[in-house]
């Protein structure tokens, strides 16, 4: 057991609360962060403050956004009309660092999941109706994980979808069944991209 200030173990502490961190990467880090010059340190600090500050949800897709718009909706050059679903704003960046869809994204927030409390309202299906009621939208893409939940949301964003004509598919099964789309390859994302099938 380390005797360290409490300082420290309150920053330790607070490191082993990241995902994928645990005790051992916690302590390296704040060992790190300890050592470090002091200047780096605190641009961390910063950059992590001015985050929290300054960035919120795009109004329109629901990514990460430091305006009312994120970039990618922000772009000319993107197909608003095919619209990839996805469950958080870190999903968009596997298949972005494909550098093959031109679409854009719409982020949920959250999969259905009745047992948790999770129903349509706290999903956000409601800014997904309303975009779907501009009538720019032609295709879905439904890339959400292949579990339990995701299975109900897709057929319930399915069936909101089939009510405004609108052409849905969803990704081939190229991804691994409860793994998260975010830890995918370029390549299986991808494939599995461009491999996708009605819903």
């Amino acid at each position: 057991m380390e005797s360290w200030p409490a300082a420290v173990e309150r920053l330790t502490r607070e490191l082993g609360r990241l995902p994928g961190v645990g005790r051992r990467s916690a302590v390296r880090l704040t060992h790190h962060l300890l050592r470090c010059p002091a200047e780096d340190a605190l641009a961390l600090a910063e950059a992590l403050a001015t985050a929290r500050d300054e960035v919120r949800p795009c109004g329109r897709c629901g990514n990460y956004a430091e305006s009312e718009l994120c970039p990618l909706c922000q772009d000319a050059k993107r197909d608003q009309g095919l619209v990839c679903i996805v469950e958080k704003p870190s999903d968009i960046g596997a298949f972005e660092a494909t550098g093959r869809f031109r679409g854009v994204y719409h982020v949920l927030g959250a999969l259905l999941s009745p047992l948790d409390g999770i129903g349509p309202a706290e999903m956000g299906a409601e800014r997904l109706r309303e975009r779907l009621a501009t009538g720019e939208v032609r295709e879905l893409v439904l890339a959400v994980p292949a579990s339990t939940e995701g299975e109900a949301t897709s057929l319930y964003i399915s069936r909101i979808a089939h009510g405004h004509s609108v052409h849905v598919t969803r990704l081939a099964r190229g991804l691994p069944a409860g793994g998260g789309i975010e830890y995918s390859d370029a390549l299986t994302v991808l494939q599995a991209f461009e491999g996708r099938i009605p819903a």
